[in-house]
This record gives C-alpha cells, structure tokens and sequence, in this order.
C-alpha cells in the first residue's frame, strides 16, 4: 500500500505521459525504487477526457514501476491539475478559550478561514496555513501554548472541478489502486525542487508540462498563490508540426532532439533532417529554423507567467527569483530565455533531497512524481482513505488533524 512497509507511491497523470514513482521511506530520508513511465493519451490541458486511454496508460506505468521496484502497488498519491484549478487566500478569527492558544482553537479558525462560499460543482482540495496572529502580533508560524485573546488565520485554499478530480480517481480505482489523497501539481514539484532557503525568501516554481504550465509563489516559507495556464510544451510541438510540416510524433522527436529556446545561440551550419507527410522524401532543414519556431512560443509562454506573477501582486515577494521545471524546461538555454522575458534570476529545477535511482529522476520531468512520494512521506495520516468514498468536509477534518499532530 502507499506507505506499507514505509513504502510511498506518487502517480503523476500528466497530459504527455502518465509517471509513476515508488519510494521507499527510510531513516535517512526517501529512496527512489521503482519508476514507470507511459505516454499518455488521454487527457487534455492536465484533464481527463478519455477515460479507457487513461486508465490503459496508468496500468503500464504501474507496472513498469513495481517490476523495478519488486512490490506490488495498491495507493498512490495523485497529481490534479488543469485550467480548473483555482487558489485564493482567505482570513479567520476566532477568540481563544481560556487565554492559551489549543489545538481545538486551530481547528476552529482555519474552519473560520474556509468558511466561504464555494460553487457545487467545486471542492476544496488543500487548505494551507501561511501564518497565525494573536492581538495582532503577525508571522506566528505555531502558535500552540502561547497567550492571547485573538486568534487569526491567514490561509490559501485550493479548489478543483468535483467531475475532474473523481475522474482521476475513477481512472486509478479502475486499475484496482486507492487514491490516498488528490495534491496539486505545483505544490508537489515545489516538494522537490525548493530548497527551504528559497521559499523563506521568496520564489516562485513554474512546472511547464505538455498541457498546463502550473505556478506557485512561496515568501515567508508559505504559499501565497497558485495559477494554473492551460499552454504547455504540447504548443512547441503543434508549432513545430505546422512549421516544418511534419507529424506530431515526429515533431515531439525533433523538439526533445534538437530544441533549442534561443535562436541566437544555434549555429548557422548546423542541420536536421526532418520527415515529411504523405509519404514525401524527407527534408533537410538549417536547426536555426526550429529554434525560430520554438522561440517566440516559450517567450510567449513566459510573458504570460509574468502577467500572473504582476497581477498577483507578486512582483516584490520572490526575491530569490524562479525555479523551471517540468519536461518542457529541458530545452536548451530555456533559463535563458525565462531570465530575458521575466527579469528575474532563474533555474532550471531537478528533484533533490533524494536516494535510491537518483541518476534516473534526476531530470526535470520527474519532479512531479518525486515531490508526490515526498509529499506522501510528509503527510502520513492521509494514507487511511480512500478519496471516493469521503465527502469532502471528512476530508479537510483530516487534513486539520494532521497539521494540528504537526504543530505539537
């Protein structure tokens, strides 16, 4: 199961490829012991719409994964994303009974905190503390057993569409696996990339995948914000496709080949060679006209994510600037490129704070899968349900009693 015999399983349903990690929790940290890994044909933006092709794609990369690892999978944690994804920050108050802060006073405001109208067809899929305040004292990370009147939350929840998070679940129940719990994919790449450095100054982590580029913004060592862009590395290849005329498969090969973020950076001389539809010869073509192609839609891309980090009121917060990851960032010169267009010093983020299969996970792509197995590491307690059979205010219950076991 996801966390027997300190076992812990991350399943990463992207819209490219369906990653599942298996790691295994030891004394010294997370030992990665299996990975599997399918192209995925069934969703689109990071949103099931093929349900047959998703569940068929899970299936391999589960066994991909407990053939390395030797084990037999039966809970994942499972990564959510798409354009249906939205964060706010929210505000609760409360008095304190007794005039000492207690862990029924916690519940209380943070239940104060989330108290807020949310659509039917929505629901809460994290609530997040970023810091407490007694009589107006600000910045109290924990604030048990201290004295006060007034207790105040500040909280940033996560909402998902209900249809598209019991989709995701529908498709790993079919493959006979329990979903302990649904986590936002940027949040489970920050698991893996950030160090607690750059969150307590202040970054921002931008995952682009094939479907979505998902971002979230960290100062004070608390989530701030999360946005999801539906535009992705599937529009590099699109572009490509139209560009040079050639099939998407073929499209995605030459883009994962000989990619590159920066024309200026590609030499004159150098060439590709690039099949053609319909059954035409192949052509040779100068690989400063993919890089052409490539250009404008990653500065296209990044523009946008400065729009969101400007209209966010973020532009003052990530003083440690912004970590890339995701798939797509393994272009050539693309922190670059994201530097030019964002003004901001940025890396190129790989998963760390890990063992086992290192040399494998080590790349960008993985992120999400590892920031899962870690995020399932951290957070235990969610391993004892499973999602379609809890509504949604037993879930945020149990989430309240992990944080308020943390704070202890």
């Amino acid at each position: 199961m996801g966390r027997q015999n300190e076992i812990v399983v991350g399943l990463d349903i992207g819209t490219t490829k369906i990653a599942c990690i298996i790691g295994e929790v030891t004394p010294d940290g997370i030992d990665i012991i299996g990975i599997g890994s399918h192209p995925s044909t069934g969703l689109r933006k990071g949103v099931v719409i093929n349900i047959d092709a998703t569940i068929n794609s899970i299936k391999k990369a589960v066994e991909e994964a407990e053939l390395m690892a030797g084990c037999e999978v039966n809970t994942v944690f499972a990564g959510i994303a798409g354009g249906h994804i939205q964060g706010f920050n929210s505000h609760g108050i409360v008095a304190v009974k007794d005039k000492e802060v207690k862990a029924s006073d916690l519940a209380r405001v943070v239940d104060a905190a989330r108290a807020v109208a949310i659509p039917m067809d929505r629901e809460v899929i994290h609530v997040i503390p970023q810091e407490y305040m007694i009589d107006e004292q600000e910045g109290i990370k924990e604030p048990i057993g201290m004295t006060g009147v007034r207790l105040e939350a500040k909280v940033h929840i996560v909402t998902a569409s209900v249809t598209s998070a019991q989709n995701i679940i529908k498709c790993a129940n079919a493959c006979g696996l329990n979903v302990a719990d649904i986590v936002l994919e940027q949040l489970a790449s920050s698991e893996a990339v950030l160090s607690a450095d750059e969150r307590e100054l202040g970054v921002a982590v931008v995952d682009i995948g094939g479907g979505t580029t998902d971002i979230a913004i960290y100062a004070n060592g608390s989530l701030v914000h999360t946005a999801v862009l539906s535009i992705g590395g599937n529009h590099l290849t699109n572009d490509i496709a139209v560009g040079l005329r050639t099939p998407m498969a073929e499209a995605e090969r030459i883009k994962q080949r000989y990619g590159c973020a920066m024309t200026s950076k590609v030499s004159p001389e150098e060439t590709i060679e690039v099949p053609s539809v319909g059954g035409r010869p192949p052509r040779i073509l100068s690989r400063q006209i993919l890089s052409e192609i490539i250009e404008p839609r990653v500065e296209e891309i990044f523009a946008y994510v400065a729009r969101e980090i400007k209209n966010a009121g973020c532009e003052d917060l990530i003083a440690s600037g912004v970590v890339i990851t995701g798939g797509t960032t393994i272009l050539e010169f693309m922190p670059e490129i994201a530097e030019e267009v964002l003004g901001l010093p940025v890396r190129r983020g790989v998963p760390r704070g890990i063992g086992g299969l290192v040399d494998v996970v080590r790349n960008p792509k993985f992120a999400t899968g590892v920031g899962l197995v870690q995020y399932g590491a951290k957070h235990p307690e969610t391993n004892l349900f499973r999602v379609r059979e809890e509504g949604v205010y037993r879930k945020v219950a149990l989430r309240m009693r992990r944080w308020f076991a943390e704070m202890f």
